[in-house]
């Protein structure tokens, strides 16, 4: 089975200087590839799979497109013989389905971008005074010697997670910056930063539910386009939920041969199989694996000897025996590829807030709809006003966060509304631990930063896609055997999506009307009109129960702890006598945390990226 991970996947991209290509030149091994400039100096140095790249090139244009794509390279030559400087690869790509980095240079002068789901990210900084940057925050700290920021993995332990929006340009290492995922970098010809060049806006959320949700169809079938193109066979997850079980509906139009996996919960009250069985049944030519509890690993397995080649933590350390087995077993089958559903729920989903956007211009629409929600959300008419009418700026979301931090989760609908869920530090994290969170969300405020986008419904989905992004590019990191895609991470699926009006994806007794109406005669329509979802608390604290001893072990000598961010006897309480539901909510972000810094110690550290060291000049 193909290993990826550290060793295989990762590269840099250099300025047209001299003494970058000195740089280069140091960090250049047989076997490399390497991508130059028009000068013929080097501008990216790596290793890829080519099948992932599709390049250009037209006079002294350069244009890459590297990751899962719709491009082809005589439609790509075509449109770069039209690029006259940077900004221009915009027009290049334009159009294109699927994840990738866009990569330009002209003339030596770069354009860099990664996408607007952080799931191809850009990371930058200085390696003896060379400006250099990646797709890796981990590859650019093996070239520069950084070590990790003790502040940012404070922000790590917080539930909800915030660190996709709050000081989005800062990674886990020092002197290791982001670039904004809505933003491009630009280099001039000396390989100073250009100004900031914003490439992607979310659209303004003005169709009705007919046309966004032909815009979904489209967006979503090229989107699965991009994954079966390639031939041969693909997986899919088939949890039986509507996202998961519709991308393996537009899988098995394309795909030579599917193969579908679902695993059973535990919960009773969890009716997923019902609804994968069904699935499966409108799927004959399709391979069904179908996992019992006893059969796929529980969460938390083997989590106490985790040691992850990763960029950075993942909270996600809870899932990767069980993702780990259910790879394993697709690629026994063959798959080249695995979708997943990941995403789904956060963009087809209207968050509560769009009542806040909407009640300053229609009001009457807002009061006609809380008549029908407020029972359901057990909350009072004057509780239920006050909360939709309260409409403070981003700038004072974030400092009232600041002070609410080591307060108690907010509970039912005032936990629904404002830009997005408010963050909590854990009920473990030490007083130094909350005082850094604290600061760092008092300083990004003092930045009077913009949102991700004028709504706070939209800015609140665009949070939760930008987990999901950075969720499947850490897990193309470190897992082994075939890629995972998540399409409705997709540029395209998320523009789309965000383009409804959201009162009208919301409908009483409907599940997902957007998904539903955009897969009409795709996805069987006794599927598509599913009322509810499933739940997965009793696996939770099944497996919390029967794995209890490895995380505690993880809780023994902690490095967390050893760092000041946690108290770990209050974290070996909270896990022993099983802590409330809302308590243990950030114990996956803190076995993240944990897991990553353990995999940094030792000789050969898990999370060095190769090249890990540069030789002396």
């Amino acid at each position: 089975m193909r290993r990826r991970g550290a060793v295989e996947d990762w590269w840099v991209m250099l300025p047209d200087t001299e003494a970058a290509a000195a740089l280069a030149g140091r960090v250049y091994r047989e076997g490399l590839r390497r991508v130059p400039h028009a000068s013929g100096r080097p501008w990216l140095v790596g290793r890829w799979d080519a099948r992932q790249e599709v390049s250009a090139r037209a006079g002294e244009a350069r244009v890459v497109v590297l990751g899962r794509s719709s491009a082809r390279a005589p439609e790509l030559r075509r449109r770069t013989e039209r690029v006259r400087g940077p900004s221009d690869a915009e027009g290049a790509v334009a159009g294109l389905a699927g994840s990738f980095h866009v990569l330009a240079s002209v003339g030596g002068r770069v354009w860099a971008r990664g996408t607007a789901s952080t799931a191809c990210r850009l990371f930058t900084t200085r390696v003896d005074g060379v400006p250099v940057a990646a797709g890796r925050a981990d590859v650019l700290a093996g070239l520069s010697g950084a070590g990790p920021d003790l502040e940012m993995l404070a922000l790590r332990l917080m539930s909800p997670p915030v660190t996709s929006t709050v000081l989005a340009d800062r990674t886990v290492w020092r002197d290791v910056r982001a670039v904004p995922a809505q933003e491009a970098l630009v280099w001039e010809r000396d390989g100073r930063r250009g100004a900031a060049a914003r490439w992607w806006r979310p659209p303004e959320p003005h169709l009705s539910l007919r046309e966004a949700a032909a815009a979904v169809r489209r967006a979503l079938v090229e989107a699965v386009g991009t994954c079966t193109a390639g031939g041969g066979t693909v997986s899919a997850d088939l949890s039986g939920g509507l996202d998961s079980t519709s991308l393996c509906f537009l899988a098995a139009r394309e795909a030579d041969h599917l193969v579908t996996v679902h695993w059973e919960g535990r919960d009773p009250r969890n009716d997923d199989a019902l609804w994968a069985e069904r699935g499966r049944e409108a799927l004959p030519s399709a391979t069904h694996l179908h996992l019992t509890g006893e059969e796929s690993p529980e969460w938390f397995t083997g989590v106490g000897g985790l040691r992850l080649a990763s960029e950075e933590p993942c909270a996600w350390v809870r899932d990767f025996a069980k993702q780990a087995d259910l790879l394993r077993r697709v690629a026994a089958h063959g798959s080249r590829l695995h979708l997943g559903g990941g995403g789904g729920d956060e963009l087809f989903t209207p968050f509560p807030s769009c009542l806040q956007d909407l009640a300053g211009v229609q009001p009457w629409r807002v009061w006609g709809r809380l008549r029908h929600q407020r029972h359901q959300w057990r909350a009072g008419r004057l509780s239920v006003a006050r909360g939709v009418l309260r409409r403070t700026s981003y700038r004072r979301w974030l400092l009232d966060a600041a002070e609410h931090v080591d307060l108690a989760p907010p509970s039912g609908f005032d936990g629904m509304l404002g830009w997005q869920p408010e963050p909590r530090a854990p009920c473990w994290a030490t007083a130094e631990a909350v005082a850094l969170m604290r600061e760092a969300l008092r300083s990004a405020a003092a930045d009077d930063p913009e949102p991700l986008a004028p709504q706070r419904s939209v800015h609140c989905t665009l949070q939760q896609v930008r987990e999901g992004g950075n969720t499947v590019r850490v897990m193309n990191q470190t897992l082994a055997g075939p890629r995972v895609a998540l399409p409705y991470t997709d540029d395209a699926v998320v523009t789309a999506a965000l383009s409804v009006r959201p009162l009208e994806a919301v409908r009483p007794g409907a599940c997902k009307p957007l998904l539903g109406a955009a897969l009409t005669g795709i996805v069987p329509a006794h599927i598509l009109r599913r009322p509810s979802k499933g739940m997965y608390d009793a696996d939770f604290y099944r497996a919390l129960r029967r794995h209890r001893g490895q995380l505690l072990g993880l809780a023994e000598d902690s490095l967390l702890a050893r760092a000041g961010l946690i108290d770990a006897e209050r974290l070996r309480g909270a896990v022993r006598f099983h802590a409330e539901a809302d308590a243990l909510d950030p114990l996956p972000y803190t076995m993240g945390c944990e897991v990553w810094l353990r995999s940094l110690e030792g000789d050969r550290p898990a999370s060095a990226p190769y090249p890990p060291v540069l030789p002396a000049p």
